[in-house]
């Protein structure tokens, strides 16, 4: 199992509870495809660069996970589909080593 990083945009006009239940189906999602989620971290409502669907801000969330190779295309699909997301960014991680 290789480790991801995955940035998610949320549509801003969930409130936080939705929010939560949104990364909570993610990781569940993750889970089903053999997975696991190592953290999450909610970074909040952050303006967007440029308009997205008419929105002008979004709420982000970034999770570290570990997910099967073979798993991958299937879980960026299931992310497309889902119509909460505005965006997604998901690259491969690796953990910075600090040698002295």
């Amino acid at each position: 199992m290789r480790q991801y990083e995955l940035l998610v945009v949320y549509k801003p006009n969930t409130d936080a509870e939705e929010i939560d239940k949104l990364v909570s189906k993610l990781t569940s999602d993750v889970e089903a495809l053999k997975g696991s989620v190592e953290s999450v971290d909610k970074m909040g409502r952050k303006k967007l660069a440029y308009e997205i669907n008419n929105f002008r801000d979004g709420f982000f969330a970034n999770f570290i996970l570990s997910l099967d190779e073979s798993k991958v295309a299937e879980f960026k699909r299931s992310l497309k589909l889902n119509d909460n997301i505005l965006r997604t960014m998901m690259m491969s991680y690796e953990k910075a080593t600090q040698e002295v």
